[in-house]
């Protein structure tokens, strides 16, 4: 898969592209999905929505958030990170109020990051152990 589809934004708008993530956080997540891929971009999070027919799993590497409103004006907000071989949970924000995208981006970037890093670990020291005799030293 290499991506997720955005089936709906605000009053059913079709979209093909990530959208902010900030236009999202005020409204409760449509019935028909089941949460949305956010990857950081130029500072902001860009989010596409998982349709809840989609792929179950989440993209190695990357974070699904889901949020539920509670009482009042406040929402609990989860974030589930894609790995290899399973996804886990990367974080809970209860009772978050207001537009919340600020509040989550710090943990959503630092773990994207962090995995982009690691996986580009794995593909230096595969191809550095793909040598015959080991690495060159000079």
């Amino acid at each position: 898969m290499d991506g997720p589809v955005l089936t709906l934004v605000r009053g059913a708008q079709a979209h093909r592209m990530p959208v902010a993530l900030s236009t999202l956080t005020r409204d409760p997540m449509p019935a028909d999905v089941r949460g949305a891929i956010v990857t950081p971009v130029n500072g902001r999070l860009m989010a596409t929505w998982i349709p809840l027919d989609g792929p179950s799993r989440v993209p190695q590497g990357r974070v699904l958030l889901s949020w539920t409103p509670t009482d009042g004006d406040r929402t609990d907000v989860t974030a589930h990170l894609g790995l290899a071989g399973a996804q886990v949970l990367l974080a809970v924000w209860p009772g978050l109020r207001g537009e919340w995208s600020g509040v989550v981006r710090p943990t959503v970037a630092e773990a994207s990051e962090l995995h982009a890093a690691l996986r580009l670990a794995t593909v230096v020291l595969n191809r550095l152990t793909d040598w015959p005799d080991g690495p060159l030293v000079g």
